[in-house]
C-alpha cells in the first residue's frame, strides 16, 4: 500500500514538473525594454539555446534592437545570464533563425548557424523602397560559446532593387521588405537532400498594397554548409507572410505560413516534393485557425517509426491568445490531439500569447513563447507521448 501511494505521489510530482514554466526573458531587465521573436534549438550535449530580439526602447519593430541569447544546461529549468550576439548600433538586428548542422564532415561535433536580418527603416518605408533589409549569417563551431564575424548573404537570398543603398542591389524582381522565419530553421536528416539547411522566409515586392498582397513567402537553402545559397519558388497565395518549415519523409517538406491579409483566419500550408525548391500544393487549413500571427512546426519520428508533426500557434482567430499545440499523424492531412499551452480570457482583446517556437526534447516538446502583452518570454515542457 505504501509503495502504491509512493508511486502515485511520484506520478503527480512528474506531472507538476512537466507543467511548470520558467521565465527566460523579461521586459525591463538585462538592458532591454522588451524581448520578442523567440527561437530555440537543442544541442547534442542536451543544452538548449534560446534566442530573441532585445528591443532597447520599447515594442516598436524598428529601432535599437539587438540579437540576444540565453543557455540552459538543465533542460529548461534555469537559464544563463543574457548574452548579446549582435548589436547593430541604433538600428535593428532581428528575426533570429538558428539551426544545428550535424552533417558537415569537417565539423563532426556540429556547427550552429544563426540567420538574421538588419534594416535601416520602418517596415512600411522599406516597402516604399526607402530602406533596405539585409540578410546575415553567423556561425559557431563550439556550440555557441563563441561566434565568427557575420557574413552578409543578401545578394544570394534576397532580390532588392535599391542601388542608392548598394550598387549591386539592382534585381528587377524588386523585393523590398524581407524577413527570415521567426523561429528555427531546419536541416534535412534523410534522403536525397540530407544535409540541406533550409530557412523559411518572406518578402514584399513592388509598391505596397493596402491588402498586403505585395507579400509572399519563400525559402532559401544551402547544400554546401553555407558556402552558397539558392532561393525557392515563392508561395503563390498573395499575402503569404511569416513562414516556418519542416522535413517530411521521401524528400518532401512542409511549410506553415501566416496570412497577412487576414481575410481568412487560418494557416496556409504548402508542400514541396523537391526539398523546398518548388511547391506542389498550397492551401488554407481550416483545422489550424489563426489570428494573423506567427507559428512553429516540428517533425520527429514516433514510436512506431511514423512521422509525427507538432504545430504551435494561437488558435483564437480573433486575438493573439490560446496558444495551442496540435499534432498530425498523417503528414499534415488532419490535426488533432490538441494541447492548450497557455490562455487568458480577457476582454477587450489583448495579446496574452503570441509568437512561439518548438524544440524536441526526447519524449517531450519544449515551447518557448511570448506572453502577457509581450512582457515575457517563457518556456514550458510538454510530454507529446501523453
Amino acid at each position: 500500500m505504501m509503495r502504491s501511494l509512493f508511486l502515485i505521489v511520484l506520478f503527480f510530482l512528474s506531472l507538476e514538473s512537466k507543467a511548470q514554466e520558467t521565465l527566460v526573458f523579461e521586459g525591463g531587465k538585462e538592458g532591454h525594454a522588451i524581448y520578442r521573436i523567440p527561437a530555440i534549438i537543442s544541442l547534442p550535449n542536451g543544452e538548449l539555446l534560446a534566442f530573441a530580439e532585445g528591443r532597447v526602447n520599447g515594442t516598436d519593430d524598428f529601432g535599437d534592437i539587438n540579437l540576444v541569447l540565453k543557455r540552459s544546461r538543465d533542460q529548461g529549468e534555469s537559464w544563463s545570464d543574457l548574452e548579446t550576439l549582435v548589436d547593430y548600433d541604433n538600428l535593428q538586428a532581428g528575426n533570429p533563425a538558428p539551426v544545428l548542422d550535424l552533417h558537415d564532415p569537417q565539423y563532426p561535433d556540429g556547427v550552429i548557424f544563426l540567420f538574421y536580418n538588419t534594416g535601416n527603416n520602418h517596415e512600411y518605408d522599406v516597402r516604399l523602397n526607402k530602406g533596405v533589409r539585409e540578410v546575415w549569417m553567423l556561425r559557431s563551431f563550439d556550440l555557441g560559446k563563441s561566434w565568427e564575424e557575420p557574413v552578409n548573404i543578401t545578394a544570394q537570398v534576397h532580390k532588392p532593387n535599391n542601388p542608392e543603398f548598394n550598387p549591386d542591389y539592382t534585381n528587377p524582381a524588386d523585393w523590398r521588405h524581407y524577413a527570415n522565419t521567426p523561429g528555427h530553421a531546419f536541416q534535412f536528416q534523410k534522403g536525397k537532400y540530407q544535409g540541406r539547411i533550409y530557412v523559411a522566409a518572406n518578402h514584399s515586392s513592388g509598391d505596397p498594397q493596402a491588402d498586403w498582397s505585395d507579400y509572399q513567402a519563400h525559402g532559401f537553402y544551402t547544400d554546401d554548409h553555407g558556402k552558397t545559397f539558392k532561393i525557392s519558388e515563392s508561395i503563390n497565395i498573395p499575402g503569404s507572410n511569416e513562414s516556418i518549415a519542416t522535413e517530411l519523409p521521401n524528400d518532401r517538406m512542409m511549410m506553415s505560413i501566416r496570412n497577412q491579409r487576414g481575410d481568412i483566419r487560418q494557416r496556409i500550408l504548402a508542400f514541396s516534393e523537391d526539398g523546398g525548391a518548388t511547391w506542389s500544393e498550397q492551401y488554407f487549413e481550416p483545422q489550424l485557425p489563426d489570428p494573423v500571427c506567427q507559428a512553429s512546426i516540428l517533425s520527429f519520428p514516433g514510436p512506431s517509426g511514423n512521422t509525427i508533426l507538432a504545430h504551435s500557434n494561437n488558435a483564437n482567430p480573433e486575438q493573439r491568445n490560446d496558444l495551442t499545440l496540435n499534432f498530425s499523424f498523417d503528414l499534415g492531412k488532419t490535426w488533432k490531439n490538441s494541447i492548450l499551452i497557455d490562455s487568458k480570457n480577457t476582454k477587450p482583446a489583448t495579446s496574452w500569447t503570441a509568437y512561439s517556437d518548438l524544440v524536441l526534447m526526447n519524449s517531450d516538446i519544449g515551447v518557448l513563447y511570448e506572453r502577457d502583452n509581450y512582457q515575457k518570454i517563457v518556456f514550458k515542457r510538454v510530454s507529446w507521448s501523453d
